[in-house]
């Protein structure tokens, strides 16, 4: 027994010891578990609805003003991709408080506490109100009855609370292609997906367009969009209402179904209902659809605000101008000097070639047969034309990027770009602002880090709507950019680097528009909401200061002419002024001179022609009358020479304007159009 108790104590010790190494690794596994559970994955639609300022939907204001921007490029990138002159309403609809409470079935229920909310005004903060607008109301009648001019006083209001809030109903409708049926769901509901990705132009920042605008109809109202598309030659329209899973990333779809197209509509209408701000950002949303009509003269657009208030209820529509299209952006390749490593995985990944030679000359641009094996004879005996891609190792990988930085490559060509067109740009500027003086310039395509761009300018001379100074107009890729302009690489360029008084222009006193349009592959934006381009680049730098001085070089020229004309006009206008007192001078001495000698027994000798005038001023075949005329003939005559001389020196030929008389876009016809820098020939048949 003793022996047994003796032998079964080390074992009870053992288990005692293991239990305890159990329950120890069971506490540590437990707290790995709890630690793991810590780390948490953000979807992409998330992370923008924690961070919506990026996308630029800042305040509700700004939000209102966002939304209708990203809804017109899409209907602006969708028709375009069709060829189809782009025609876009935009209806914005104001609804108070009370009426979004009826649609979503909320009864409004009347205030209980009234010091709870921030609106809430004591009875001596009242008072003190009205003692004030009772103030200001005798200071005006003393004005009145003095005969002063009296100022239109601010109405002190009262504190706006945070629940007045208003909401605003979006509904955008354009003529474009219009979405696939099936695809509609993803398309709107799944942030970071769609069509525009890839190497080319795009008007798009960062690729949510009405995304956002759900996102942000989500968080302020709750509601879903309301989607209604149709495809060219499809006899149904599509419905779709939907919301997104913000933490899934996921559409969320309330009804999907096809309906009856009987007029073979084609396009999208999409419908959100947000908050917003009209009273603060309606200068911003109107300045926004006016510069559009500026740099795309070729679409139409109307916008419409609606509200309970009459006096805020808008219409404005901004014609078509033309049917000239610019070329739909083409997707490009990627250029060598642009590629990081990533990118090259990515590109090794889903390429479809085979071999080495094969990836470097099909997947990148200005990358020959013969270049490509120059370049694997470069990069080291690990390496061969047939090296099969998908086998290259990570070092390799770093060789052939540390390659293509220090390797000397063509530049890309712009034939992947759209620019507006300077025939667009001059005809966009002539119809918003109406200037007297107007000049444009496209620059030639140039590289920055590798990608292509291009810029175009326009300056023009006094006009509508236009202020005293520079007023400068700022295009992305086609879209105007409204925000930060104070830090933009055109802003500094044209307030700092030009010498607008080398030019004829007065930088303070003339009305001065600047409009530079850039394009390229890759905008160089900067700060968190994209709405500026860095001052840091010099290729862009020096190319947005060459364009604008070409601008003012042509006004310049223009600017001259005028002045010569002018003091032309003035010169003339003092000669007029002094025919009659001349002319009345060498009568009276004419006259004497007749006189004497008709009176006088030895006549004076004169030239035969000075005879022969003095005969006729005696016979009053020449009078005072005739003289003047002959005189301002001659002031007439001596002007059109000048003229016709300063034509002729600077190369000008200035004939009599006569009105033309321009056809209607409308109507269909056959036509053939001869293209120029600044301007379209349409030969039609």
């Amino acid at each position: 027994m003793e022996s047994d108790t003796i032998s079964d104590e080390p074992k009870k010790k053992s288990n005692r010891g293991k239990s305890k190494k159990d329950s120890a690794s069971s506490t540590a596994t437990k707290n790995k578990a709890k630690d793991t559970s810590l780390l948490k994955q953000k979807s992409p639609a998330e992370f923008f609805a924690e961070n919506k300022n990026i996308a630029g939907f800042d305040n509700p204001g700004k939000s209102l003003y966002t939304t209708v921007r990203e809804f017109v490029e899409n209907s602006l990138d969708s028709a375009e991709s069709i060829s189809e002159l782009p025609s876009i309403e935009v209806a914005i609809e104001e609804i108070n408080k009370s009426k979004f409470n009826t649609m979503i079935g909320l009864v409004d229920r009347e205030r209980v506490d009234r010091e709870l909310y921030d609106d809430f005004e004591s009875e001596k903060a009242r008072e003190k109100r009205l003692a004030k607008e009772a103030k200001v109301q005798e200071i005006q009648v003393k004005n009145v009855a003095f005969g002063k001019k009296v100022k239109e006083s601010a109405t002190v209001n009262k504190t706006k609370g945070r629940s007045e809030t208003a909401y605003f109903k979006v509904i955008c409708k354009d003529n474009g292609k219009g979405m696939p049926h099936d695809d509609i769901p993803n398309m709107l509901g799944r942030v970071l997906s769609g069509t525009k990705y890839g190497l080319r132009q795009t008007r798009g920042k960062f690729g949510l367009g009405a995304k956002m605008a759900l996102i942000w109809s989500k968080m302020s109202t709750g509601l879903p969009i309301e989607i209604i598309s149709s495809m060219k030659g499809q006899n149904f329209t599509s419905f779709c209402r939907l919301d997104i899973d913000i933490h899934k990333n996921i559409p969320h779809v309330h009804l999907h179904e096809k309906r009856e197209n009987k007029d073979r509509w084609h396009g999208a209408e999409i419908q959100v209902l947000i908050e917003g701000n009209w009273t603060t950002y309606r200068s911003k949303i109107l300045q926004y659809m006016r510069q559009m009509a500026v740099i795309t003269p070729y679409a139409e657009f109307l916008l419409k605000f609606t509200s309970d208030t009459s006096e805020k209820n808008m219409t404005i529509r901004f014609a078509r101008r033309t049917n000239v299209m610019p070329p739909v952006p083409l997707e490009t390749k990627y250029h060598p000097s642009a590629v990081d490593l990533l990118l090259i995985k990515r590109l090794i990944s889903e390429t479809s070639k085979q071999n080495l030679q094969q990836f470097l000359q099909h997947e990148f641009v200005n990358i020959s047969k013969s270049l490509a094996e120059r370049l694997i004879g470069e990069m080291g005996p690990d390496f061969s034309p047939k090296l099969t891609v998908k086998s290259l190792t990570a070092q390799q990988i770093v060789r052939i990027q540390q390659l293509f930085r220090q390797a000397k490559f063509d530049d890309p060509s712009g034939d992947c770009l759209s620019p507006a067109g300077e025939y667009n740009l001059r005809l966009g500027i002539i119809k918003e602002l109406q200037p007297d003086l107007v000049a444009t310039y496209a620059g030639s395509p140039q590289v920055f880090e590798g990608h292509p761009f291009m810029v175009e300018a326009g300056v023009s001379l006094g006009g509508k709507d236009v202020k005293q100074g520079i007023n400068i107009f700022r295009f992305a890729n086609r879209i105007p950019l409204l925000f930060e302009q104070g830090a933009d690489v055109i802003t500094r360029t044209a307030l700092k680097r030009i010498n607008w008084s080398s030019y004829k222009i007065n930088q303070a006193q003339d009305k001065i528009g600047v409009f530079v349009s850039i394009v390229s592959t890759k905008i160089p934006f900067k700060g968190t909401g994209k709405e500026y381009i860095g001052d840091d680049i010099t290729e862009i730098s020096s190319a947005v200061k060459a364009a604008i001085k070409q601008c003012c070089s042509q006004l310049k020229s223009k600017i001259v002419k005028k002045l010569q004309a002018r003091e032309r006009q003035e010169r003339k206008r003092n000669l007029n002024r002094y025919i009659p007192d001349a002319c009345r001078a060498v009568m009276e001495v004419m006259e004497q001179i007749a006189n004497e000698d008709e009176g006088s027994k030895r006549h004076k000798k004169y030239e035969k022609d000075d005879e022969d005038l003095i005969k006729k001023v005696a016979s009053e075949q020449v009078t005072e009358v005739t003289l003047r005329d002959c005189l301002t003939q001659h002031v007439e005559q001596v002007d059109y020479e000048m003229a016709l001389e300063y034509a002729t020196q600077s190369g000008v030929s200035e004939e009599p304007r006569e009105d033309i008389y321009l056809n209607s876009l409308e109507g269909s016809y056959k036509s053939t159009d001869f293209h120029s820098p600044i301007f379209v020939f349409r030969l039609v048949s």
